[in-house]
C-alpha cells in the first residue's frame, strides 16, 4: 500500500464478541494480551471485572460482553484483553478473540443503521462492509463513559 492511499483508509483492530465482528481504531490500541489474573475491586459496576498489573501499570478491565448486555460465556484460550487508551486513560477490554489488523477504505464505512432496540447501539460509530465481512465500528469514548 502506498503512502498516498493511507488517507482513504482507516486502520483498525478487528475482534470477536459472540458471532459478530467489531473494530477499534488501531491508534487507540496499545496491545493485545492473553487473559491473565484479574483482581476484583469491590463496589465497581458489574462490567468492570477488576484490575490487572500489566508491566507495572495497574489497568482496569472491562468485560465488553457484560458492558453491551450480551450473554456471559466462559473465558477460553481465544479470549483476549485489548489494552486500549483514550487520552491518558488505559483500559483493558475482554473480548472473545482478536482477529486481524485491517485497512478499511473510508467509503466502506457507513453510518450506523437505525435499528430500534439494538444492543449497544450507543457505542457504535458506524458499520464497515468488507467483502463478506461486516464490522461494527466502536467508540472508545462511549464505552468508557
Amino acid at each position: 500500500m502506498s503512502e498516498t492511499s493511507t488517507s482513504t483508509a482507516v486502520k483498525v483492530i478487528a475482534f470477536q464478541l459472540l458471532d459478530k465482528e467489531y473494530a477499534l481504531p488501531v491508534n487507540q490500541v496499545h496491545s493485545i494480551e492473553k487473559l491473565m489474573h484479574i483482581t476484583r475491586v469491590p463496589g465497581t459496576v458489574p462490567f468492570v471485572k477488576g484490575v490487572i498489573n500489566l508491566r507495572g501499570v495497574v489497568t482496569p478491565i472491562i468485560d465488553l460482553r457484560n458492558r453491551f448486555g450480551l450473554s456471559d460465556e466462559q473465558y477460553d484460550d481465544t479470549t483476549r484483553i485489548i489494552i486500549a487508551a483514550l487520552d491518558d486513560m488505559e483500559v483493558g477490554l475482554i473480548v472473545d478473540g482478536a482477529n486481524d489488523v485491517l485497512d478499511i477504505p473510508v467509503e466502506a464505512i457507513e453510518p450506523q443503521p437505525e435499528v430500534v432496540g439494538s444492543l449497544g447501539d450507543e457505542y457504535i460509530t458506524g458499520v464497515a462492509k468488507l467483502e463478506k465481512r461486516l464490522l461494527i465500528m466502536l467508540s472508545l469514548e462511549k464505552i468508557f463513559k
